[in-house]
């Protein structure tokens, strides 16, 4: 293997002095240089040698992939670029080699269609990349943690170069001078996954590369309020649809309108406002946004990503639901129409797999009891096990076909599986 004889000599350690670092009180920014010093020779090793900005020299062990304060949520609402925080005194730094190593050994790169070889030829791309999503989530760019490393590395990466080489096999299809629609990406995932998070490095990814995409969620096409009451109030006694959530519990009209307008915006100076929910809306129960509050985007727009816990779900006969739960009989008759609304406007599709559905309690069940513990409102053991309750049934009924046969409608050239496991990292799977 040719180019693996770029790391035949592992880079010596060196060390980034703190006196590199200047700090400006202007903007509370770091500013950092590195000199990464090495005798080699090899003008390949020289050349990934030069773009080496980010280096991990030890790797810890914890609860969570993310060690910081500062959620994906609260990041997303401040302004301005988000920077790490750089330690104060001398960090020890590992070689190109580990890093590429590390890449290497992740469960996703075969999936995506790459190889050592190709992850050395782009190892620039990866080194930014890593960058860029420290500086989103605000994490030591010199002291990753394991689950950290195999967050970024083994997952959100992987998965942005394949949604890169589907835009591209998209743009393909067009002639010089035509209008490109944007690739609009399926993500159907388990609540409680990381789905959201997952595309909103992506999105972050997509603006710093200078590519224009827009993030929307099927929960932005819920009833309103009033329209959550009317369908309560048709199903008398139905828990799946007393609150929001399963198929009936959302305007499919308003999601033809709102996904129809997202392809057409092909041409610069086009623009139009993201709908959005509000779930802490009349208690809990919740409502559509204010129109005023909704964010705006501009095209041309390259991708439009689109993520949901039911999406691609198929109907299945009426004797099979029903054995799962007789209440499904009904939402299982509403999901019909949802290929039409939702699906069919998915070109390429990712899909988060799990072992057990039992998981979506589980990550609910840590999600409210951090809530609780950081003195904010969440709901009791009890409430999540009444909440989660009301989704298993769909759970149960529709992943065995849809990690089977793949989403409704889907191309599987154009399809990513990704099986999880109970910390949500991707794993080694069909």
């Amino acid at each position: 293997m040719a180019t693996l004889n770029v790391f035949s000599q592992p880079l010596h350690p060196t060390t980034i002095s703190s006196s590199l670092c200047s700090s400006s009180s202007s903007n509370s920014t770091f500013s950092c240089h590195f000199s990464l010093l090495s005798s080699h020779s090899s003008p390949t090793l020289s050349k990934l040698s030069n773009h080496v900005h980010t280096h991990f020299s030890k790797s810890g062990n914890g609860s969570s992939w993310l060690q910081s304060s500062s959620t994906a949520d609260s990041i997303a609402h401040k302004k301005g670029p988000v920077y790490s925080v750089f330690p104060s005194s001398p960090a020890q730094v590992s070689s190109v080699q580990d890093l590429y190593e590390f890449i290497c050994s992740g469960p996703l790169l075969y999936k995506i269609g790459l190889t050592p070889e190709k992850v050395a030829e782009s190892i620039d791309k990866w080194l930014s990349y890593g960058r860029q999503l420290c500086r989103l989530f605000q994490l030591n760019e010199l002291f990753l943690t394991e689950p950290q490393k195999v967050r970024l590395y083994h997952y959100y990466i992987p998965v942005f170069l394949w949604c890169e080489s589907e835009i591209a096999q998209h743009q393909a299809k067009f002639k010089d001078k035509e209008d490109i629609p944007p690739l609009v990406i399926g993500f159907s995932a388990p609540q409680g996954c990381g789905k959201t998070t997952l595309v909103f490095a992506l999105d972050y990814l997509f603006q710093m590369i200078g590519r224009k995409s827009a993030t929307i969620s099927i929960d932005d096409f819920y009833l309103t309020a009033e329209g959550q009451n009317k369908l309560r109030e048709a199903n008398p006694g139905n828990a799946l649809l007393e609150y929001r959530g399963n198929a009936g519990s959302h305007d499919l009209p308003f999601s033809v309108e709102t996904l129809t307008a997202l392809t057409k915006m092909s041409r610069e100076g086009t623009k139009m406002k993201l709908p959005r929910y509000d779930k802490s809306a009349f208690g809990g129960r919740g409502d559509r946004a204010d129109p005023s509050t909704w964010p705006e985007i501009e095209g041309p727009l390259t991708v439009v990503l689109f993520e949901g816990w039911m999406l691609g779900f198929k109907p299945l006969p009426v004797e099979a639901v029903k054995a799962v739960d007789p209440q499904l009989e009904i939402v299982n008759k509403n999901l019909k129409a949802y290929y039409d609304a939702w699906d069919k406007y998915i070109q390429s599709w990712i899909v988060i797999k799990i072992k057990d559905p039992s998981c979506v309690y589980q990550w609910r069940l840590q999600a409210e009891i951090a809530m609780r513990e950081a003195g904010n409102p969440g709901m009791s053991d009890d409430e999540v096990r009444d909440f989660v309750s009301r989704y298993l049934p769909a759970y149960n009924a529709y992943l065995p076909t849809l990690y089977s046969e793949g989403p409704s409608g889907s191309d599987p050239q154009h399809l990513l599986n990704i099986e999880i496991d109970e910390k949500r990292n991707p794993i080694l799977g069909v």
